[in-house]
């Protein structure tokens, strides 16, 4: 048991009790500054996402080794042409509470580098999911202006739902590049183009920087943890403190 006093109040506790308040008390303050060490992360991943999108457009003609996630969100041009005979639509895909699709068609690049993916925004359903929405291409060879940006990651991944269907234009919820490329016969680069809102042959585009918690809420978590630690404390010191009466 220890035991001391102070300006008439007695402390009072077990090892046990001690040990296990330095505990919970040390545990509550951990997950707070790890809170706000994700939230400085994400703070400076957002940063750098911003400084990509406002950098010049880079030519991806003639590049190579391109790392998706160091330019993420990048302007990019590239010349080249679309693959008009293959194309992919992301099936479930919500826009304004409507359902349809996302066009994704293959960009062959004058260069000779692997293909590559050009997100060419949301279509709709239409009449019933057996009519498919007429995605033609009118001219296939240009210079097409984008911003580089992971494929779409959905919460819930069913079983097979990266597999693509055997008919064009194919229908998949995931998009998995290595099966495609298989499929279409030729290399397939591991990110997409989002095409330009401005660019022709295009669809609705609104695209955004995605952040799953932003900073600020990683700070109000982090506020949650120390004020539990501080609740802890206030209780750790009323359960165990008593006024000594004088006689």
């Amino acid at each position: 048991m220890i035991k001391f006093s102070t300006r008439g109040i007695e402390f009072s506790c077990s090892l046990p009790a001690l040990s296990g308040y330095l505990l919970l008390f040390g545990l509550l303050c951990s997950l707070g500054f790890w809170q706000l060490g994700r939230g400085e992360q994400k703070r400076i991943l957002l940063a750098q996402q911003q400084d990509a999108a406002s950098a010049e457009a880079l030519d991806l003609t003639r590049q190579t080794g391109i790392d998706k996630d160091v330019l993420r969100y990048r302007p990019v041009s590239v010349n080249g042409h679309y693959d008009t005979k293959h194309q992919i639509l992301i099936d479930n895909q919500m826009l304004n509470g409507k359902p349809g699709y996302l066009v994704l068609t293959p960009f062959l690049p004058d260069g000779g580098q692997p293909g590559v993916l050009v997100n060419r925004g949301w279509v709709a359903l239409g009449v019933s999911r057996e009519v498919l929405p007429d995605i033609s291409i009118g001219v296939a060879a240009q210079q097409v202006r984008g911003r580089i940006n992971r494929f779409l990651e959905p919460g819930l991944k069913l079983k097979g739902a990266e597999i693509p269907g055997e008919t064009w234009p194919v229908r998949v919820q995931i998009v998995d590049s290595k099966l495609l490329a298989d499929k279409l016969g030729y290399a397939l680069a591991d990110y997409q183009i989002e095409l330009d809102p401005a660019q022709p042959e295009g669809y609705q585009r609104q695209w955004k920087i995605a952040v799953a918690i932003p900073p600020e809420k990683h700070r109000a978590y982090a506020v949650q943890w120390f004020g539990l630690a501080l609740t802890l404390t206030a209780l750790f010191i009323w359960i165990s403190s008593r006024k000594i009466h004088r006689g």
